[in-house]
């Protein structure tokens, strides 16, 4: 069973006990489809056997950060936007955080739904909910509640299981690293200047066109931000396109583009959106230039498609799923010889990252073993001799 938390002296009481264990673990219901930040519509939190439901629409879950804040582990499935839910309702996120679709992943589970890992694991059966549930309409029916209890009821148990087969393994350092990583991502208000990366369609703008494009976009997120609205409110990518290509310089120049509607032009929007465009056009190009990854010499593009398939060999020998251990991007972010790359740091700089830069610098060849699977070997150079 569980308990509705709906006043501040009862959400004190939890807090309380709550930071006395040594653990609990935590998940969030929220909306964002009508705002940039998400909306928190209520916060999920388990210790031993107790589950609160605490409804931020009834009380303030500010003192929650006093739990955050604590020694204990706090323990989320696929937490990234529970974090940002988080931070925005407690000012503050865990200190501690241990997810269990991370420790999946090192287990080789690469589908690590909650309701997939209580089965797989615990034999659990989840309630299934309905996912177009409006989380933030009051009363919350008993079917709401107890879906949402279930998030969080097996939690626990869960990372018993896990640790435990991690633990044979040797991989739960591996694991503390990568929820230490998760902690240490931005959250909330994205970049502006990368914004531009998000549009699709402005991938193949180039020379001015693309200046403006970066300006426009940028000038979107902030305003939706300080609005608090989508950025598709603000102006669509096909808006931002058009403004791009066409670089007006008069309101009426705006009203005439594809995309662009009065809406978008209200408050003060389109004289804001005007500004943006010279800012595109003042632009210098290398200041575009730093929100996209430059391309890779031609030379070394066939080791992206060789070292993905290695790599995805790696990960079934080595029961990891293969978009934790490395990614399209991890790769070519290393081939780049990006110092922020995953590829070149903790765990993966021995197991990945030094091979792979074994194979590029010709210190190491891929192959097939006798089982047929891909793997790295010093290389021979001995090149084979085609006979006629």
């Amino acid at each position: 069973m569980y308990e509705l938390v709906t006043a501040t002296s009862e959400l004190k009481s939890v807090v309380s006990e709550a930071s006395a264990a040594e653990r609990y673990a935590i998940d969030t219901e929220f909306h964002r489809e009508r705002t940039y930040f998400p909306q928190v519509a209520l916060i999920q939190l388990t210790v031993g056997s107790a589950i609160w439901l605490i409804d931020p629409l009834e009380v303030d879950p500010a003192p929650l950060a006093d739990l955050l804040d604590g020694d204990g582990l706090c323990v989320v499935h696929a937490g990234i936007q529970d974090l940002e839910v988080l931070e925005l309702a407690c000012g503050t996120v865990p200190q501690r955080l241990l997810d269990t679709q991370i420790a999946a992943g090192f287990l080789g589970v690469s589908t690590g739904s909650l309701s997939s890992l209580l089965d797989r694991y615990l034999g659990v059966d989840l309630p299934k909910g309905d996912r177009l549930t409006d989380w933030l309409r009051r009363p919350l029916t008993d079917d709401q509640l107890s879906y949402a209890a279930s998030d969080v009821e097996f939690l626990l148990p869960l990372v018993d299981r896990l640790w435990s087969e991690l633990s044979a393994l040797g991989r739960t350092d591996w694991v503390e690293e990568e929820c230490a990583l998760l902690l240490a991502r931005p959250r909330n208000r994205r970049p502006p200047d990368e914004a531009v990366t998000r549009i699709k369609e402005a991938r193949g703008l180039r020379g001015k066109s693309q200046m403006v494009a970066t300006a426009v976009a940028a000038w979107r997120e902030r305003r939706a931000a300080d609005l608090d609205v989508p950025v598709r409110q603000v102006l669509s990518d096909l808006g931002v396109v058009a403004v791009a290509q066409q670089a007006p310089g008069s309101m009426n120049d705006l009203r005439a583009l594809r995309g662009v509607d009065s809406r978008h032009l209200r408050d003060g929007a389109g004289t804001e959106l005007l500004s943006a465009v010279q800012t595109g056009l003042r632009m210098k190009r290398d200041k575009t230039r730093q929100t996209r990854a430059p391309e890779l010499p031609r030379h070394l593009r066939p080791v992206v498609t060789l070292v993905t398939a290695w790599v995805s060999q790696l990960a079934r020998d080595n029961q990891l799923d293969p978009a934790l251990l490395a990614t399209r991007a991890d790769i070519e972010g290393l081939l780049r010889q990006d110092p922020e790359c995953r590829l070149q740091h903790g765990w993966r700089q021995g197991m990945v990252g030094k091979p792979i830069a074994q194979l590029v610098s010709g210190e190491a060849a891929v192959a097939f073993d006798t089982d047929g699977h891909l793997v790295l070997e010093a290389r021979s150079n001995r090149p084979l001799t085609a006979k006629p």
